[in-house]
């Protein structure tokens, strides 16, 4: 792309910031003006946003567990959980669970990061007592059935084989995460090290659900066509029930500050070389949270973003550049990935991303990119409440992560509010080589020759 489409492409953006800046006035707030929330006597705290466009719900139940509560021994332990969640309680059976659930026209499925665990629900509001029924049951009576932890530990060693062991991406980042993070918990990785997958006991199993799984260490987060009474009243039925525990130990270890580079070298058969670094940053809920991802946006999203048209654009050194931030409860990592041609240099791309990355520290962004990368932002922000499920989603992000959930309507704003200045100062505090920890995948010889031979045909 040349420098004058830039320019005209940057104009758009700021003539459509007059709509989206229109849109942030109309009141975010109101937004969310018919949540409610409850804490049940248990602890489990309810946030419940009505939303009768169709006749759905869908709940998020955050487990406030992830590999950052876990150690040598149990690594991994957090995302097996997610597994056994699904396979049986005293009510629901191995497989009820699932059949129960389709056959009312619903849905499931789960996820594990480093802080939490999340179960989704997605449902017609008929089956809203039978959700409840079934959440009540796994979390006051999962079965911890040896024939089926010795099944799911197999199909969670297969899915670490598939997810990171053979794929060199994501192993990668499992050496950097892991070289980045020398005291904190965050070094674990969220599918565990294999011999720990391998050798967890029925009894640590039992220990860390009886810890992790009380209904005072999760938030349920409840959007869709129902009225907050009718929920508040099903989960005092079917949730206020189940005891409480005393809380887990806090996590209190901090990561020291990163005295110089790191660097991780893999060498490994593959068709292309990878680059990938990563600079610590701050928590999810830091003050310059957002200014971080509008930085990264500038970077790296879109043709038009720096890295792309240096990298991959100009010099073609590059297949692909993207970033991602980490934003958990303790502070995290920014991460950049880079994916070279085969035979390409890793060396010419380190250059010129640290070169890149220099400017901004130096020279800061334009008023046109930091435009660009708001209305981005904002318009993200809009499209993500325009359906339950994407409302739940960010409900459950702001509330556990962000401060509140009521800092979600602050966003359009908080996003407006972001200055030049402060996105250079958050280069110049975060993006420095001694902060940074590099990987670099290197392909083995003969993986190398093999791609050159296909390259030639």
């Amino acid at each position: 792309m040349t420098k004058s489409a830039v320019a005209v492409l940057a104009g758009l953006f700021i003539l459509s910031a007059g709509a989206l800046a229109a849109q942030t006035q109309a009141s975010p707030q109101s937004l969310g003006q018919d949540i409610q929330t409850r804490t049940l006597k248990n602890g489990m705290k309810i946030i419940v946003w009505p939303d009768f466009d169709i006749p759905n719900v869908v709940t998020y139940d955050w487990f406030h567990v992830g590999s950052r509560n876990e150690h040598s021994g149990i690594t991994g332990i957090s995302h097996f959980f997610e597994h056994m969640m699904f396979n049986g309680a005293a009510k629901y059976g191995p497989g009820d669970l699932d059949n129960v659930m389709e056959a009312n026209g619903g849905a499931n499925n789960a996820f594990t990061s480093a802080d939490v665990t999340v179960y989704q629900d997605w449902f017609p509001r008929s089956a809203l007592n039978l959700i409840f029924d079934i959440e009540s049951d796994r979390i006051s009576s999962l079965a911890l059935d040896p024939k089926m932890i010795k099944s799911e530990r197999e199909v969670v060693y297969s899915e670490r084989r598939s997810s990171v062991d053979n794929n060199n991406s994501n192993l990668l980042s499992e050496q950097i995460q892991s070289a980045a993070f020398v005291a904190h918990p965050y070094h674990i990785p969220t599918i565990g090290w294999p011999s720990d997958i391998e050798s967890w006991s029925r009894e640590q199993l039992v220990q860390y659900f009886k810890t992790y799984y009380a209904p005072n260490n999760a938030t349920l987060i409840v959007v869709g066509a129902v009225q907050p009474k009718e929920v508040f009243d099903l989960a005092e039925k079917y949730i206020e029930p189940v005891p409480s525990h005393a809380p887990p130990d806090p996590v209190s270890t901090k990561e020291p500050e990163q005295p110089g580079e790191r660097r991780v070298i893999v060498r490994k058969s593959a068709q292309t070389p990878l680059y990938q670094e990563a600079y610590h940053i701050s928590s999810g809920a830091a003050a310059d949270r957002q200014a971080i991802q509008l930085l990264l946006a500038i970077l790296t999203r879109g043709d038009s973003s720096r890295l792309n048209r240096s990298m991959v654009e100009d010099q073609q050194i590059a297949i692909d550049v993207s970033s991602s931030q980490d934003n958990g409860f303790d502070p995290g990592l920014a991460w950049f990935y880079i994916t070279l041609p085969a035979a390409g240099d890793l060396a010419k791309n380190e250059a010129l991303l640290h070169k890149e990355l220099d400017a901004v520290v130096k020279d800061g962004v334009s008023a046109a990119e930091l435009r660009k990368a708001k209305n981005l932002a904002i318009a993200d922000f809009w499209r993500s409440l325009k359906t339950i499920n994407g409302k739940a989603a960010a409900l459950g992000q702001y509330e556990t992560f962000y401060g509140g959930y009521q800092k979600l309507f602050d966003a359009p704003a908080a996003y407006e509010s972001i200055t030049r200045e402060q996105i250079q100062k958050a280069a110049a505090m975060y993006f420095k080589e001694s902060n940074r920890t590099v990987g670099l995948l290197i392909p083995t010889e003969e993986m190398t020759e093999a791609a050159k031979k296909e390259t030639s045909r």
